[in-house]
């Protein structure tokens, strides 16, 4: 019997952690990269015609800033969206005309950051942000609500007085 036990709490140990879900604006560190989404555009068409860029269903922008905390070189892996209903959306490695595409390949030096506009073909929904660190060891979400204007989170000016 003491045997079964054993096994029993074992395998209740071994158990997957939860991934941890943030929130937009919040600051996750994974590995030796930290990740912040700071705001999020729905697009119906990339530039003007003639020369438009239509999606299949929306483009999604989410604008990031992903800063090397470590004393190496380092890429920042690509990444994807999560709807509800477990449906993933790889970010799309053709950024012609998005203004300020992060790019497909991101390098980033130690201490620095890249920064810039992820794009996404997807409808209009929930999503969560899967990122990741930079071996694809560990992971978490980035929850984006669903909204069709821009989402910039307050942020406090240093040393600016709150009082009007």
């Amino acid at each position: 019997m003491a045997a079964v036990s054993a096994l029993f709490l074992a395998a209740c140990g071994n158990s997957a952690n939860p991934v941890r879900t943030y929130a937009m604006g919040e600051k996750v560190t994974l590995g030796h990269l930290i990740y912040t989404v700071l705001e999020t555009q729905w697009l119906t068409q990339i530039g003007k015609p003639p020369d438009e860029r239509i999606p299949q269903n929306r483009f999604f922008l989410v604008r990031v800033s992903v800063v090397n905390g470590g004393n190496q070189d380092l890429t920042v892996p690509n990444l994807y969206l999560e709807d509800d209903k477990g449906n993933d959306y790889q970010e799309l490695t053709n950024g012609d005309g998005v203004p300020q595409w992060v790019g497909a390949i991101r390098s980033t030096p130690p201490a620095e950051a890249v920064s810039g506009n992820l794009v996404f073909d997807c409808p209009p929904a929930h999503y969560k942000l899967h990122v990741v660190d930079e071996n694809n060891d560990q992971g978490a979400f980035v929850d984006i609500p669903l909204s069709f204007t821009s989402e910039t989170p307050e942020l406090p000016i240093p040393g600016a007085s709150n009082k009007r």
